[in-house]
């Protein structure tokens, strides 16, 4: 039965369900509105066109036949924040869309924390004696036994296999058909450990958030994430954060041991190094978990002097190289590997690349902030114990739905601002452990 609601009402419970669909409600209508049809049809067009001209020149090395697509794009993209509209600057139009209320202003000076910390902890790393053999995670591991492993992880972390499934796929993804029916995807490669493991282990945190939204709001925006960013955060959180950590593989090697014979004579030591291993490389969604950050802050700043108009689309590949080289220590062979390795720009996603690393910052401050209230997690973790995270999980953040922006659900929960700190702290003891660092 329909309630009417009164103005006063809404204003007054900024939280309540009301408030909220109807502040989310407007927000995209707003949106929406705003673009007129002419540029809406002209951006359609030109990311189309954009997507296969990107398909062909990264095949063929060919930045000069594709360059004049990217050009188009963002002078379309540009026309549209005017549309939009922004509080500082044209950037701020596109971060909006992904994560709600953030702007440029607000989110560089913790990306510059976060990149300087990271460039100074890698080169330390790169300067350790500690070499981990990664070879252990190439050797023979049969399909099906990765499958049924992964599943068992899964279902371990919390996964409901009674409201959802796991297929295969070329690309793992996950996908919320409604209550009760949230599906994740994974691939498997029998002579690499980590793809299928830590694929899984990834969508199955997208699903667990999915799975612990309130299904009674189905179908409006308190029934709906956060954020993309804080989506990330749920996923990163129980790949990394949990996944690689030495409580958990105290549990599941064991198991892996028992069902992987080419792992019977690795030590426990000598694997927790190997999926831990830092190795910095030129492809993004192959990075660890040190430098995968600095890919993406990379592409921040280069979005945003592209947006600024401080870098045009023919200085792109050159100030990509140099940006490399700088954070990571790797150069490009070609721009095949280099500048046009991600489809996002093509398909217009400028402000997307942010809530990555968003992620990992929510996921580090989600992270710590349990432990204080639960106690040292991967004692708990080595007994097999992941539910007193998620029920934590479910409590403070997927049961909220969107009720909060990313950035006042952050603060409600931690009392803090959005700070890269906890990730940078996390990363530090972590790794100067696992590397000998002084």
């Amino acid at each position: 039965r329909l309630r009417t609601v009164e103005h006063s009402e809404v204003v007054e419970r900024a939280e309540s369900v009301e408030a909220v669909n109807i502040r989310e409600w407007r927000r995209n209508f707003d949106k929406s509105i705003k673009i007129p049809e002419r540029l809406a049809v002209e951006i359609a067009r030109a990311t189309a066109e954009g997507e296969t001209a990107w398909e062909k020149a990264r095949a063929a090395n060919d930045w000069k036949s594709y360059a004049p697509h990217l050009s188009r794009i963002l002078e379309l993209i540009k026309e549209k924040t005017e549309a939009l509209g922004y509080p500082n600057e044209p950037y701020d139009a596109l971060i909006d869309r992904y994560e709600p209320g953030e702007t440029a202003a607000s989110l560089e000076p913790t990306f510059e924390k976060m990149r300087s910390a990271l460039v100074e902890l890698l080169g330390k790393i790169k300067g350790s004696r500690v070499r981990p053999d990664i070879s252990v995670l190439r050797r023979h591991f049969p399909a099906a036994a990765q499958e049924n492993f992964s599943r068992t992880v899964a279902a371990a972390l919390g996964y409901d296999f009674e409201s959802g499934r796991i297929d295969t796929t070329a690309h793992p993804f996950t996908i919320g058909l409604g209550p009760g029916d949230v599906r994740i995807t994974s691939r498997y490669h029998e002579n690499l450990f980590n793809t299928a493991l830590f694929g899984t282990i990834h969508e199955a945190g997208h699903a667990m958030y999915e799975q612990g939204l309130p299904a009674e709001h189905w179908g409006t925006p308190m029934g709906e994430a956060a954020s993309l960013g804080i989506h990330e955060s749920q996923s990163r959180l129980w790949e990394n954060l949990v996944g690689r950590s030495r409580g958990f593989w105290r549990y599941v090697f064991p198991v892996a041991r028992a069902q992987f014979d080419s792992l019977s004579d690795v030590g426990f030591e000598d694997f927790l190094l190997a999926i831990n291993g830092v190795n910095p490389s030129l492809i993004r969604v192959e990075a660890d978990e040190v430098t995968y950050n600095l890919h993406i802050l990379l592409r921040f700043e280069l979005e945003l002097a592209m947006m600024r108009g401080d870098l045009s689309v023919d200085e792109l590949p050159g100030a990509w190289t140099e940006k490399m080289q700088k954070y990571l220590g790797v150069t490009p062979a070609d721009d095949a590997s280099g500048v046009m390795q991600d489809v996002h720009w093509s398909a217009g996603l400028i402000g997307y690349f942010p809530t990555y690393t968003l992620g990992n910052i929510y996921a580090a401050q989600l992270y710590a902030e349990a432990q204080k209230e639960l106690g040292d997690l991967e004692d708990a973790f080595a007994r097999g114990e992941f539910g007193g995270l998620l029920s934590w999980l479910r409590k403070n953040v997927h049961q909220l739905g969107s009720t909060f922006r990313p950035r006042d659900l952050i603060k409600k929960i931690s009392g803090n601002d959005i700070d890269s700190e906890p990730f940078i702290a996390y990363c530090r003891s972590k790794y100067g452990q696992l590397y000998d660092l002084e």
